[in-house]
């Protein structure tokens, strides 16, 4: 493979907004991690089941960091089950799938491992397999890919959120 002159790769910051068209996921904030091999997607409500003599995954995504409010069903093949070691150091054999990818206006297949990543500061992890020969990361910057527009509260919903003694 020739390699890409360095002028002519963009640049991607350490986190970025991707979207996971063949899952219905407009964006997600991802950890854009090149100490990472493989990618991972938390993911919960995990079932495996065999379909036409393949295993498919039936499970549940929610795209928006520490909310609970969307919720995506995905059901798509698994690819293979891979042992992973975690940043803990525990190793353990996930199911990987296969998802286009989208960002910086590029589409491309990535496999992602499927964990509970519930306890991370990301919902999902972009290894450097993901994106190797494409990009280049600029560790002291985010979001070139810019940010999702946030839809703004009305100010009724504002108010219950005050009087539930919420700071938003």
């Amino acid at each position: 493979m020739k390699k890409k002159s360095l002028k002519t790769k963009p640049i991607i910051g350490w986190r970025e907004w991707v979207g996971l068209p063949d899952f219905g996921i407009k964006s997600i904030k991802v950890k854009v991690d090149t100490g990472a091999r493989s990618s991972s997607l938390h993911v919960y409500d995990l079932h495996e089941y065999k379909k036409d003599g393949e295993t498919w995954a039936r499970f549940k995504v929610h795209p928006v960091q520490r909310k609970t409010v969307i919720t995506v069903d995905v059901d798509t093949r698994v690819l293979e089950y891979r042992r992973v070691r975690s940043s803990s150091g525990k190793a353990s054999i996930r199911p990987v799938v296969i998802t286009s990818i989208e960002l910086l206006g590029e589409s491309w297949p990535v496999e992602l491992t499927l964990a509970s990543r519930d306890k991370m500061g990301f919902r999902m992890l972009l290894g450097r397999e993901a994106f190797r020969g494409r990009f280049l990361v600029d560790a002291g910057q985010s979001y070139y890919n810019g940010k999702p527009k946030r839809k703004k509260r009305s100010s009724a919903e504002s108010d219950t959120q005050l009087n539930q003694g919420k700071n938003i």
